[in-house]
């Protein structure tokens, strides 16, 4: 097995950790809005395994890479005292770190093979 199978493998473990975690963390909520984002959010991360196995492209990396960006930002966001979403700071707990660490391993993960599949390309040609 080369290299690049290794970080397919890596970044389909960790977007199916990260909405797991999420879908596990938004189903006892009893906010109705919170709960839909981390339970659709982490459904959407855990299918997302089946774009990065069976490597469907570049497009689908991208919006892979957007989607958890986009978890990142909102996480980070929520945590900022006064910020203009819950208009009070988050709490950083250890599942939050958690799951950020795993989303944060997916996007460096699929830009790693993002490069490595555009090198190939160019020594290809």
């Amino acid at each position: 097995m080369t290299a690049i199978n290794y970080l397919f493998y890596a970044a389909a473990a960790t977007t199916a950790i990260a909405g797991i975690i999420h879908v596990i963390l938004g189903i006892p909520s009893t906010n109705p809005n919170s709960q839909i984002l981390f339970v659709v959010g982490g459904l959407a991360q855990i299918f997302w395994v089946v774009p990065m196995i069976r490597r469907w492209g570049t497009p689908w990396y991208g919006i892979g890479i957007a989607g958890t960006i986009a978890f990142i930002a909102i996480w980070v966001i929520t945590r900022i005292p006064e910020n203009f979403i819950t208009g009070r700071g988050g709490r950083i707990t250890d599942n939050g770190i958690l799951t950020e660490t795993f989303q944060i391993a997916f996007v460096v993960l699929v830009i790693t093979i993002l490069v490595m599949e555009k090198r190939k390309l160019k020594t290809s040609l």
